[in-house]
């Protein structure tokens, strides 16, 4: 890559990087929502798609969700949210999911990868857009054996979307009657569980060195990596601020919306090639 092609990449996943700082600040989601499928139409629109494309983008994606997330957690440790029995006794299930994740991943191109992307973000967009916090399946989190299917289900499932705990971990504990900030604060710890083994197994993939983008260790790509993560702690506070200073609901329904039309939009590269 000359020097023509770096600096528009690099100015494309800075803005990339603010959106998903802004979006997490404000919606208490993950960026990864957000990044994986900018990184997918940045990196094929610089030449670089193959049947591992899809790989890089979730590996890179986690990559960034471990810095922000152990950041967002500190944060709301020091507010008193974070709920740490749940935390500490669904993260080995979580962490077991991931490590399945990474292997499953590892081993899928990456039109399966964009399909289950597509598929699962539009639930999660109908969710953001539709859902109801009023909405229970019971007054305590899981226990036991289902506390042993849930969390690992968390964990698989956010590793193959390149997604933090949030996405899957906030609807989780609200429908166990966990006020919504406290699963917020919770989720973002579940973040950086499942993204550290997910990253450092990444980090070991083989990957075809004509195929991958310039700065790529194993799946990671660690320009994106370190420009996202720079972005993210710039932005990430400026949207908590617009978060106090109005009512984020309707935002969160637009996002809904936005994200069903970017996960169809994948949908339809996937299956139209």
């Amino acid at each position: 890559m000359d020097i023509a092609t770096i600096l528009p990449f690099a100015a494309m996943i800075a803005a990339i990087g603010a959106f998903a700082g802004v979006l997490a600040g404000l919606l208490g989601v993950g960026g990864g929502i957000v990044l994986v499928p900018a990184f997918y139409y940045a990196f094929a629109g610089l030449g670089y798609d193959s049947p591992q494309l899809m790989q890089i983008c979730l590996a890179t994606s986690l990559a960034t969700i471990i810095v922000t997330s152990i950041r967002s957690v500190s944060s709301h440790h020091k507010k008193g949210a974070v709920e740490w029995p749940i935390l500490k006794s669904f993260a080995p299930g979580i962490v077991i999911g991931a490590a399945f994740g990474v292997f499953v991943a590892s081993s899928l191109r990456s039109d399966t990868l964009i399909m289950i992307f597509g598929s699962v973000g539009v639930l999660i967009g109908l969710y953001m857009a539709f859902g109801n916090a009023a909405w229970r399946l019971g007054s305590e989190m899981p226990k036991g054996v289902m506390r042993a299917l849930v969390a690992p289900f968390i964990g698989f499932m956010s590793v193959l979307m390149g997604i933090g705990g949030g996405s899957f971990g906030v609807p989780t504990m609200t429908l166990y009657g966990v006020p919504i900030h406290r699963a917020v604060a919770t989720a973002a710890g579940f973040g950086a569980i499942i993204a550290v083994p997910s990253v450092i197994g990444f980090l070991f993939a083989d990957l075809p060195a004509d195929i991958t983008p310039p700065f790529t260790v194993g799946a990671v790509n660690v320009a994106a990596f370190l420009v996202v993560v720079s972005m993210t702690l710039i932005t990430a506070p400026i949207g908590a601020k617009i978060a106090h200073a109005m009512d984020p609901k309707p935002l969160k329904r637009v996002f809904g919306g936005f994200l069903i039309l970017v996960a169809l939009n994948m949908l339809r590269k996937a299956l139209m090639g």
